[in-house]
């Protein structure tokens, strides 16, 4: 695959557009595409948060089984979706995230413990450092696009040479938000990579029940911009996908628009949620899917071309494991003020508010801080 935005591959005017693959499901280089030119640091960095979003999945949900964390969305099976196309932008560029885009957010400079502590219910897990460029997770179906679009907007309107990078699911398709706001991008030209990820399922509503559109990344033509379908267990093609439209976003050739929708192609092996049973609406993983892992596949590439062996494998897992303990001890520690809850819901706080906290602070002395936290 050509470095160049000129590819024939990335300009796909058919809605039954081939979707684009630089690996094959082996983790092999496909024969009829040149590799981008990808520094090997990013490869291995790339690599490791692939890693690193596999193990803090496999944890959180056993978090959330123990009761230590609330309702947890897994992302297996997202991995090169998220951290490819997270490591695509600039270190200006924004990033408006759902729920489910942990290794998204862990990759342009969330901490692990911070979310975490949301997921804890600590009220600051939300609260994001001035220096990193997420949002706070939405959780509201597809409300972050036309947000999205508007910051873009924004960003052009005062001279900034940033993009923003949103990221939504198959299900926010159907939302009257994503129109709305794929419409205004096409409409005002905007800096934004929309960034669906396919994974077949909008909790139990298969794909084929949201659209019966060949492709979602077809949809970009009715607002007059492109849309790309690109695999999304495959981390070089995601990358060189989202950085070329983010390239497009900040500094599109003569005739271009500025907006693209990228639909990354995966699957979710998981449940929707920890509160989510899979099994009452779909049997299992399917095959061809189970042999799509993006990590499996990615490693075997990693092999190769000789970056990775046994030994390097081996360092990362023991970073990670340090990294992700870590994260959990300090979220752990965590401690709040249980009257914060009443704060920054109003200027001036009402009456009812006030009764509110007149009874939190006597059900405190009369039975102590301990009985609100017993079984935990």
């Amino acid at each position: 695959m050509s470095t160049t935005r000129d590819h024939p591959e990335y300009r796909l005017p058919d809605p039954n557009f081939h979707r684009v693959q630089l690996l094959d499901v082996d983790g092999g280089v496909r024969p009829d595409v040149d590799l981008p030119a990808i520094p090997d640091e990013r490869l291995l960095a790339i690599y490791e948060d692939m890693r690193l979003a596999r193990r803090f999945d496999e944890r959180a949900v056993s978090l959330q089984r123990q009761g230590r964390i609330s309702t947890y969305a897994p992302i297996r099976g997202h991995e090169a979706a998220q951290v490819a196309s997270a490591h695509a932008l600039a270190d200006d560029d924004w990033c408006y995230p759902t729920y489910r885009d942990h290794a998204a957010k862990y990759v342009r400079g969330m901490d692990l413990a911070t979310m975490l502590k949301a997921m804890a219910g600590h009220g600051d897990g939300y609260r994001i450092d001035e220096d990193v460029r997420v949002m706070p997770e939405f959780i509201p179906i597809a409300t972050q696009i036309p947000q999205a679009v508007g910051a873009a907007w924004a960003a052009r309107l005062r001279g900034r040479d940033e993009v923003t990078l949103c990221y939504f699911g198959d299900g926010a398709t159907s939302e009257g938000d994503f129109h709305e706001g794929l419409n205004f991008a096409g409409v005002f030209d905007t800096p934004t990579v929309f960034f669906c990820i396919n994974n077949q399922w909008a909790i139990s509503v298969p794909r084929e029940r949201q659209t019966a559109a060949a492709t979602l990344a077809g949809k970009a033509h009715a607002y007059g911009f492109q849309g790309v379908q690109v695999d999304g267990t495959d981390p070089l093609a995601v990358y060189e996908v989202t950085r070329l439209a983010a390239e497009k976003a900040r500094d599109p050739a003569a005739g271009e628009r500025r907006p693209t929708l990228v639909e990354a192609v995966t699957y979710r092996q998981g449940a929707h949620s920890t509160a989510d049973d899979p099994s009452t609406y779909r049997d299992g993983v399917p095959e061809k899917w189970r042999d799509r892992d993006p990590l499996d596949r990615y490693e075997t590439f990693l092999r190769d071309a000789g970056l990775l062996d046994d030994e390097r494998v081996a360092a990362i897992d023991a970073r990670v494991t340090e990294e992700i303990d870590d994260a959990v001890d300090r979220a752990e520690a965590a401690r709040d003020d249980p009257e914060a809850m009443f704060e920054h819901v109003y200027a001036e706080p009402t009456a009812e508010l006030e009764r509110q906290r007149a009874e939190l602070r006597r059900l405190r002395e009369r039975y102590g801080d301990a009985a609100f936290t017993e079984g935990w």
